[in-house]
This record gives C-alpha cells, structure tokens and sequence, in this order.
C-alpha cells in the first residue's frame, strides 16, 4: 500500500459490508504419513460506495478457511475515488504475470469484466467499465492486479489539488 499516493485506509467499524468468495483452492502437502488435505480462499469485501478490501484465508476446513480471508480483508480496506458509478479514467494494473485494464464505460453499460476482476468491482460500487484481463489467469494475481489499478485512481479534483490549478483547467488543459 505504501507505493501509492492519496490512497485512504479505512476502519471496518460502522460500515456495512459484503463479502463476496473469489475462489476457494483446495491444497495438498505430501508428509511421510500419506496426503494432508488443506483449503485456502480469496474473499473481496466492500461497502459498494468505494470501500473495499482483499483477504486469504487458509485452513483445513472450508468455511473456516473463509472466515479467515474475510478478516483478512477487513484488515485491509481501502476508499477508491469513484466518478458517479463508473472510474474516472483508463487504468492499467499489474500483479505477478496479470494484468488488468479498466476503461471507464456510459451510463448502462454494466461491468463488463470476467471473475476475479468482476467481483472486486461490484464490491466497490462500480456499475458501468469494460475491463480487459490478460496474462496469469490465478484468481489471486488477478485481484491483486485489480486493486493496483483501482489503487492509483485519481479523481479531477485530486488531480487539480497535486497540480495546484482549477477543475476547469484539469479538463481544458
């Protein structure tokens, strides 16, 4: 988190959250005994009205491992400046081998985006982005690339306030 600038962690108290399960992995160790089954989950919570946070969870049981990555991304919450209910400018984000481009879309559109990229989005509040994923399909790369994109958004206002210029300016250059 600290590589970006402007970003605002925010406190899981008062708001109201809703998680949604990324993927659940199930994993295996090879021990001298025979095969000791675990699970690990990816789980994106947000307040959809630009809260919203990732976490992983790893246990041996499923919900458990769930419960766990729900924390996690408690922990970790994060305001996205958003432009009504779309974002306010194309981004490119990348994580590992996935990258992630978020382009800003009309009213009506919806989220156009596949899984790991859509859930994070609609935790966010996000209605209306085309997306595009390429490279590492791994749902936990792709969520990190998400975030990194949604991480160095900046609003007009923002933008005006780093340049030390009007709004109006920022828009006509």
């Amino acid at each position: 988190m600290s590589k970006y600038k402007n970003v605002e962690l925010v406190k899981p108290s008062g708001l109201e959250l809703k998680d949604r399960l990324v993927s659940v992995n199930r994993v295996t160790k090879v021990t001298k005994g025979g095969r000791a089954f675990g699970f690990s989950a990816i789980v994106v919570v947000g307040d959809e009205n630009g809260v919203v946070g990732h976490g992983l969870g790893k246990s041996k049981d499923v919900s458990e491992a769930i419960a766990k990555a729900v924390e996690d991304a408690k922990k970790n919450l994060v305001r996205i400046p958003l432009n009504g209910q779309s974002v306010p400018h194309e981004q490119k984000g990348k994580f590992g081998g996935a990258r992630v481009f978020l382009i800003p879309a009309s009213h009506g559109t919806g989220v156009i985006a596949g899984g790991a990229v859509r859930s994070v989005l609609e935790s966010v509040g996000i209605h209306d982005v085309l997306s595009k994923s390429q490279g590492s399909s791994n749902p936990h790369n792709v969520v990190k690339a998400t975030f990194d994109a949604l991480l160095q958004m900046r609003s007009a206002h923002t933008v005006a306030k780093q340049r030390g210029v009007s709004l109006e300016k920022v828009f006509k250059g």
